[in-house]
């Protein structure tokens, strides 16, 4: 699994602090609903899923680069299980 991080401005210590803050939250979240979703066809294996974090909009999406398939199987529930919660509260 990748990140690419949406940073408008210049990226300084603060906003690569809350990156790693933020990916450290993201990461077990988006990791519990690929297992609970894509497991049979992934089996543990989630390296080519890539999601694009915006910052400034406090919003994840899965990328472009994540293989199509993928994409329709999981876009259903993503947004409510991963963008509708807290979890850039902190930011």
């Amino acid at each position: 699994m990748k990140f690419n991080w949406v940073i408008s401005g210049d990226t300084n210590p603060t906003i690569k602090k809350v990156c790693i803050d933020l990916e450290y939250r993201l990461r077990p979240r988006i990791t519990k609903f690929l297992l609970s979703h894509m497991d049979n066809e992934c089996h543990g294996d989630f390296s080519s899923f890539h999601f694009d974090v915006d910052i400034k909009n406090q919003w994840v999406w899965i990328s472009e680069k994540t293989p199509q398939d993928f994409i329709e199987k999981i876009k259903t529930d993503f947004d409510d299980e991963i963008n509708g919660s807290a979890l850039f509260s902190l930011v």
